[in-house]
């Protein structure tokens, strides 16, 4: 079978770069437990999620605990369009306290990028819809660390609380 496809960029909309996790589910019930594995993650969480069903009625269901950041992330979702996708946008929270609960959801089968970085998604569409193939997260390496970077790096993982 010979089906053509369109490669298509879709550039996520995050003027406050904000940070967000960008992945792939299979159920509908990804929006409940997706929320439930956030706010128990960080009590007080600001975010919004939103998620492109791929089948029945085909919806974007969504969920949140800020309004303007949960109509982000709608706004994300419908511009990807891409069955089984979710995005979440968080606020004054950082993916690394959150992605072992978000990796835990029975759901969840990709993390494309969890990142504040400007993101391109890469997509392929054809008669049945859109596919996420991956993203671009940021900018291309400028050169490679020295021992001072590698100083500077480990200072602020350690300054941050990420290290001991």
């Amino acid at each position: 079978m010979d089906v053509p496809i369109e490669l298509k960029l879709v550039p996520i909309e995050n003027p406050n770069e904000l940070n967000l996790i960008l992945g792939q589910s299979h159920f509908i019930k990804t929006v409940e437990d997706l929320y439930e594995a956030l706010v128990t993650a960080i009590p007080g969480i600001q975010f919004g999620l939103a998620f492109c069903e791929a089948s029945g009625p085909c919806l974007i269901r969504h969920a949140g605990t800020d309004d303007a950041l949960e109509a982000l992330a709608v706004r994300n979702a419908e511009a990807i369009g891409a069955g089984h996708s979710f995005i979440v946008l968080l606020k004054d929270a950082f993916p690394i306290n959150v992605m072992h609960a978000v990796k835990r959801v029975p759901e969840i089968c990709r993390i494309f990028c969890a990142t504040a970085n400007p993101v391109y998604v890469v997509l392929a569409e054809n008669e049945q819809g859109r596919g996420i193939l991956g993203v671009i997260d940021g900018a291309s390496p400028k050169g490679i660390e020295d021992d001072e970077a590698i100083q500077q790096r480990k200072d602020f993982l350690r300054m941050i609380g990420y290290k001991g």
